[in-house]
């Protein structure tokens, strides 16, 4: 890959030392990096207020699960909701999905063959990569109060 002389230059001083730890600070660089470009690129206050209404919208559809017509009429409004917090998270995606594209391609070439044995059973890259990701995403959305 063209860039791999590049992200070794960037990643290499962490990953050589212990190939798992380094593969943790790249995934939480690149989670922090996400994570602010969704902050900055979306409307914060709409999705926060989006969120309030979906959760209004579930403990109503609660109250009236007998009666069928209303629930469906609850349904569609939070379909509505959905849509519109899907819309507010595309142009983010899109920012970050080449850079992320680009940097997978050189973590594969990377970590190709090699073992990490994260939390004692898991060992491909892209299983440790995620399931760390996502436990730093929470805890970076919730820093950084990201809705």
């Amino acid at each position: 890959m063209v860039l791999d002389s590049f992200f070794d230059a960037i990643f290499g001083w962490v990953i050589e030392p212990s190939p798992l730890w380094g593969l943790l600070v790249v995934s939480l660089i690149l989670t922090f990096f996400v994570t602010l470009v969704y902050k900055f690129m979306t409307d914060q206050e709409a999705l926060k207020s989006i969120k309030q209404e979906m959760k209004d919208i579930r403990k109503e559809m609660k109250q009236f699960k007998d009666d069928p017509e209303k629930v469906m009429e609850l349904n569609k409004r939070s379909m509505e909701k959905s849509m519109t917090q899907m819309k507010n998270s595309f142009k983010p995606m899109l920012i970050t999905f080449v850079p992320l594209i680009i940097i997978f391609g050189w973590l594969r070439n990377t970590y190709e063959g090699v073992q990490l044995n994260f939390l004692g059973f898991i060992d491909g890259w892209l299983w440790v990569y995620l399931i760390f990701s996502m436990l730093a995403s929470i805890i970076l959305r919730k820093l950084m109060k990201v809705h």
